[in-house]
């Protein structure tokens, strides 16, 4: 196994002059960037960061965070990257929470710098920093040190740390290579934010491989498809959120994305509607659906060849496991189940995570039975793909019959007229939970029609009992998850359960 060090080192021998990031204007080749990362963890240590030390980054997506990403986690330290979206107040609560000594943002002064004992402010600060002579990246950093501490969202309660070490990374970083395919004559567009896993899955493995990385400060879907045709990007990751904007701009007004042969799209469930107007947008692209966790660093599945396999029973998996990584169905007493039965997924390898950060109980529980609990509901056929259901807390129990919220959003989002959809439970008396849909609509559409359309789809039970239209977007965190709790909060306020 290997450290953060190993693609870098790779990277000078193997293709130093090679064009390493684009970001605006910036052009780097690895040489530079690497060089930029050996004077990066120097300015660190200057500051009087020692090994181990935390080191935060709320800033997004550009040149200087990749350098930061690979820069903290090679010279000992630990990354943590925190979501530029977030209030001072949520940050800060991860910021004391991780330890954090040095902040590193694009953000005006605020409160939250006095959590630091320093604040590198991008750009000025951070190229001061990086006025400071190159030194190697000391010889005995271990695939077992913790390179990073990722927190989830904290949407379902207090924000966790999951603590990645560089085995966890790299074993993730080989994964990856088994579906993507990268080489290097590559333009790979980052755009989902690299706070989140699904915005840097691809970083060591363009480091490795010698592919191009263009980065994209945050996603709005007409600067996304003009990076795509100005910078003949090969390959990109988008959450299904963007994946569904991104194809409507490009039917509305087409650019020349010739260049383009995989898009990959993962972070939550994509509706079939989603994926055949996807198809339609990017003839002759490759699809690739991956599943993942924060926890499994990220990447748990990939389905490569997508767009073959809609009309397909295979249309609705989110694939096998990927290299390294082993998949099971779990019963209540963590045993593996049959298949095709229904249980949680559970995952295990060198991917996953050594824990959540301060919270031996949540790790515990979560590592069980040499397993990583997902929380989600799924089911893995004969020949090992993965179907998911739900996740567990957004399954809706009504009337003693479990419906999946998946299955209910996929009915919907098959109307022509419907651009998004999330469907939750609402507390009734008489059943316990209602399936109730919140919908925005791309054209004129009622409330029967779309009932009626459910009707000829999925078993009445199943059927929304009632339904919000709207034509404004639902509300979604900054990696583009549709927010199902804020849609929950105001139906079971002054309820006991079921808000999370």
């Amino acid at each position: 196994m290997h450290t953060f060090q190993d693609p870098l080192r790779h990277a000078l021998t193997s293709h130093a002059h090679s064009e390493a990031v684009v970001c605006g204007d910036v052009r780097q080749d690895f040489a530079t960037t690497i060089d930029r990362c050996q004077r990066l963890a120097a300015g660190l240590r200057n500051l009087g960061l020692e090994r181990r030390d935390r080191v935060a980054v709320v800033a997004q997506n550009c040149h200087r965070y990749i350098e930061a990403y690979l820069a903290i986690p090679a010279a000992g330290f630990v990354l943590v990257p925190l979501n530029s979206r977030h209030t001072d107040h949520e940050l800060s609560y991860a910021a004391v929470d991780a330890g954090a000594r040095i902040l590193i943002t694009d953000r005006p002064p605020s409160d939250l710098d006095s959590d630091f004992e320093h604040v590198v402010r991008i750009p000025d600060d951070y190229e001061a920093l990086l006025d400071t002579p190159a030194e190697p990246f000391p010889d005995d950093v271990a695939e077992t040190d913790l390179a990073g501490l990722f927190y989830t969202g904290g949407t379902t309660g207090a924000a966790k740390g999951v603590m990645l070490t560089h085995r966890n990374l790299i074993a993730n970083t080989w994964s990856c290579f088994s579906w993507n395919k990268l080489a290097r004559d590559d333009r790979y567009l980052v755009v989902a934010p690299l706070f989140h896993a699904a915005g840097s899955v691809a970083v060591l493995g363009s480091i490795w491989i010698g592919a191009t990385q263009v980065i994209q400060p945050s996603f709005e879907p007409n600067n996304t498809l003009d990076l795509l045709e100005s910078e003949r990007i090969t390959s990109t990751l988008l959450v299904p959120t963007m994946l569904a904007a991104a194809s409507d701009v490009q039917l509305e007004n087409p650019r020349n994305v010739s260049s383009l042969r995989m898009l990959s799209h993962g972070a939550s469930p994509a509706t079939m509607a989603t994926l055949r107007r996807a198809v339609e947008a990017f003839p002759g692209v490759e699809l690739v659906h991956l599943y993942g966790a924060t926890e499994a660093a990220p990447l748990v599945t990939a389905l490569p060849d997508e767009q073959l396999l809609l009309d397909t029973p295979l249309g609705r998996s989110c694939g096998a496991a990927s290299m390294g990584v082993e998949i099971a169905i779990l019963d209540q007493d963590d045993e593996r189940m049959e298949a095709d039965e229904i249980g949680e997924v559970g995952v295990r390898g060198p991917n996953i995570m050594q824990g959540y950060w301060g919270r031996p109980d949540d790790t515990e529980a979560a590592l069980r039975s040499g397993w990583y609990h997902s929380g989600d509901v799924g089911r893995i056929d004969s020949d090992g793909h993965l179907f998911l259901v739900d996740r567990s807390k957004d399954m809706i129990v009504t009337g003693g019959e479990n419906v999946y919220s998946t299955e209910v959003e996929d009915a919907i989002a098959s109307h022509p007229a419907v651009a998004e959809v999330a469907v939750i439970g609402v507390p009734n008396e008489r059943w316990g939970e209602a399936v109730h849909a919140v919908v925005v609509t791309r054209s004129p559409v009622d409330e029967a029609e779309l009932i009626e359309h459910c009707r000829s789809t999925i078993a009445g039970y199943k059927v929304p009992k009632s339904m919000e239209i709207s034509d404004q977007p639902l509300p979604k965190s900054s990696a583009g998850k549709i927010l199902k709790r804020t849609l929950r909060e105001p139906h079971w306020a002054g309820y006991e359960t079921r808000i999370s």
